[in-house]
């Protein structure tokens, strides 16, 4: 019986590669992503089922799981790899765009094991792979709200692990260092700056120059 994989945020970067990796191996690949409407290549590959999965709206969470429990009978291995960075010197950062960063990379990690865990519970099996970073083993500057919802995922990873294994269920993390994906690009796009608090900006330009670009970390 093939295995069942699903996979939260696969339109870009290592979400994308993981489900054409997995697919190529043989896998049934539910690839999920916000807008599925506007993907044109992982729909077309043999194995992969493209599913709308926002990590901000639980229905859509428990709606993507329950449809691809029903496709293939059961789901063997989630791994929770949407994210995003919301770069800034803190000061800069509003108090929204702090809640948006937790509200995706941790809460909604959160959402999407909450949503699989009856259904592996009842399997007595099942396995959970949260990507988190280098950045949730050490800070850097201008990172630090979004080193902040990784040090969370860690923690909460860690003690995750250990309430489940009673259950058969396993939790792994993953930490990628320098990956070549579009992530810094769209995260230093969006980077906070508050015109009002200027007395970041040398030191924000200077690191900017020193930074490897295109780099998830």
């Amino acid at each position: 019986m093939k295995k069942t994989i699903l996979i939260t945020g696969t339109s870009t970067g290592i979400g994308r590669v993981a489900a054409l990796h997995f697919a190529k191996n043989g896998w049934n690949v539910i690839a999920t992503m916000r807008t599925p409407e506007k993907e044109t290549e992982l729909n077309t590959v043999e194995n992969i089922t493209v599913s709308r999965l926002d990590l901000e709206d639980v229905p859509s969470i428990e709606k993507s799981i329950n449809e691809s429990i029903d496709k293939f009978g059961q789901i063997d291995v989630v791994v929770n790899n949407a994210a995003f960075g919301q770069f800034g010197a803190f000061e800069a950062i509003t108090l929204e765009q702090v809640r948006k960063q937790f509200d995706v990379n941790v809460f909604g990690t959160m959402n999407v094991i909450r949503a699989i865990l009856p259904h592996f519970r009842k399997n007595k099996a099942g396995m959970i792979l949260n990507v988190s970073s280098a950045g949730g083993r050490i800070g850097l500057p201008l990172m630090s709200i979004y080193m902040a919802s990784k040090f969370a995922l860690e923690g909460f990873s860690e003690s995750l692990s250990y309430e489940l294994a009673s259950q058969n269920i396993v939790v792994k993390l993953v930490e990628p260092g320098g990956v070549d994906t579009p992530f810094n690009t769209k995260a230093f796009g969006n980077f906070a700056h508050n015109p009002a608090i200027p007395d970041y900006d040398d030191y924000a330009i200077a690191y900017s120059k020193k930074r490897t670009p295109c780099v998830q970390i």
